[in-house]
């Protein structure tokens, strides 16, 4: 296979299914290839996320319709890319100079509490399963970005559990980023196969919800799980009262001096310190051509083009066959346990 670099966390298809609805077609190939080529990201799990206005009643619809949308662009834009389903397929695409996109769900929002309903969204080409985002669904609490006024959180339901059953039944990967801690541990003891953080950091380093504790990362590492490097600045750097610099957020504190991208290798650095480096790749969450600008500075890097200082700088910091693992072997690993 070619050389490759993996994302494990990419919100393209809502991006899509936003922007045909206004009447744009090759949206994929118009605003989003070029930069996907120009920092060599050429494997993506692109997730199914539905916004909370289309949540419980239309979360089915919108899911369904990204898929569809998927298959109209690569219609429209032959050759590019494709959906892929395993390795193999994965391969193949690669191999051919094709850009390789996988589905996940953030969330299982579209299933309801429905558990028929994920053999359908398998054939579909759906192949990891995000229990949650971060609000409350019928499978499991996600962990909130800020405080809301709500009952006391809890971890998986029945139809989660059973979810997890049935997702590795059919050769699907469970993804606990978005859970809430008590889910975390819910997964842990259900899980039977390896699971993963698509787009959560270290907690040791930034203390916020979605991000993982060590005993967090060192549970996930001992079934054989990948955690995904995640570009939200609220993510990788604790929370300050006021910016370092002009152009940093208030939200967080970047060290005077340092590149944005520095803190995301310092949670590299923390993973593999603490589990090996068999477990950390990237999973950046990074959905910015639609944001607004004042959204768009909460991010680590605005577009693909914008890596292309930080995958050098990962292939300087650690040895070649650790940078390696980092860019796609631990997620290639994974990919290779699907079905």
């Amino acid at each position: 296979m070619r050389p490759c670099i993996v994302d494990a966390h990419y919100d393209l298809l809502y991006d899509v299914f936003r922007l045909r609805r206004k009447g744009e077609r090759k949206v994929v190939e118009r605003f989003y290839l070029g930069d996907l080529r120009t920092a060599g990201v050429n494997v993506l799990i692109c997730s199914l996320f539905v916004p909370n206005e289309y949540v419980p009643e239309m979360a089915l619809r919108v899911a369904l319709d990204q898929i569809g949308m998927l298959h109209c662009e690569i219609e429209e834009s032959p050759n590019l890319f494709a959906l892929c389903r395993n390795a193999a397929e994965v391969r193949r695409t690669v191999d051919a100079g094709r850009t390789a996109l996988l589905l996940s769900f953030e969330g299982a929002d579209p299933l309801g509490s429905d558990l028929v309903l994920l053999r359908p969204f398998y054939e579909l080409g759906v192949r990891f399963l995000g229990l949650t985002w971060s609000r409350r669904n019928q499978a499991a609490d996600g962990c909130r970005f800020q405080p809301v006024a709500e009952g006391t959180a809890g971890g998986l339901t029945p139809f989660g559990a059973a979810l997890i059953e049935e997702a590795e039944r059919l050769g699907m990967i469970v993804d606990v980023s978005h859970l809430n801690d008590a889910g975390f541990f819910d997964v842990v003891g259900f899980a039977k196969r390896p699971f993963i953080a698509s787009h959560s950091n270290a907690r040791a380093l930034c203390d916020a919800a979605r991000n993982l504790t060590d005993a967090q990362i060192r549970a996930l590492a001992s079934r054989g799980g990948v955690m995904g490097l995640n570009n939200m600045l609220n993510f990788v750097y604790p929370k300050s009262e006021e910016p370092s610099r002009p152009d940093s957020p208030p939200s967080v504190r970047i060290p005077e001096g340092a590149p944005a991208w520095e803190g995301l290798l310092e949670h590299a650095r923390h993973v593999i310190d603490l589990v090996g480096e068999d477990h950390v790749g990237f999973g950046f969450d990074l959905c910015e051509f639609q944001k607004p600008e004042e959204e768009r500075n909460l991010s680590v890097f605005r577009t693909y083009r914008d890596t292309v200082p930080f995958l050098k700088a990962v292939r300087s910091a650690f040895s070649r066959d650790v940078a390696e693992k980092i860019i796609q072997g631990n997620w290639m690993r994974i990919i290779e346990t699907l079905r």
